[in-house]
């Protein structure tokens, strides 16, 4: 079976699957103190924006200034501090399904066992 590495997995999601990786990784940078507390306002200046009402009516404005604080605020963060929460959130637990057996006649019951590799 071919090794899955974290690179491989983001080739591989969806559209939204990657806007709400995006969105997990600008909430872990936010709560690392690693992260220079000025960088911060970024997010939320922009999170500040979109629930304000604005003078331009529409989401397209919204979406672009959320969008534009996100991208701005991991590309000024220490990149090594993005790479090690970016690979923590694609990260793969290693492991190997085994098939449950139903020794119930009740089918709403599934038992099912995890064994680790070594």
């Amino acid at each position: 079976m071919a090794e899955k590495t974290p690179s491989s997995l983001a080739a591989k999601i969806g559209f939204f699957q990657k806007i709400w990786l995006e969105v997990k990784l600008v909430l872990r940078l936010m709560k690392d103190k690693r992260v220079n507390p000025f960088i911060k306002l970024l997010p939320l200046g922009a999170f500040i924006y979109w629930i304000v009402p604005d003078l331009v009516p529409g989401p397209i404005d919204d979406a672009l200034v959320m969008w534009l604080g996100f991208y701005l605020f991991i590309e000024l963060c220490p990149q090594d501090v993005v790479a090690e929460h970016r690979q923590a959130l694609l990260k793969v637990i290693p492991g190997q399904w085994k098939e449950a057996t139903t020794t119930d006649s009740d089918p709403q019951i599934v038992d099912g066992e995890f064994h680790e590799q070594n």
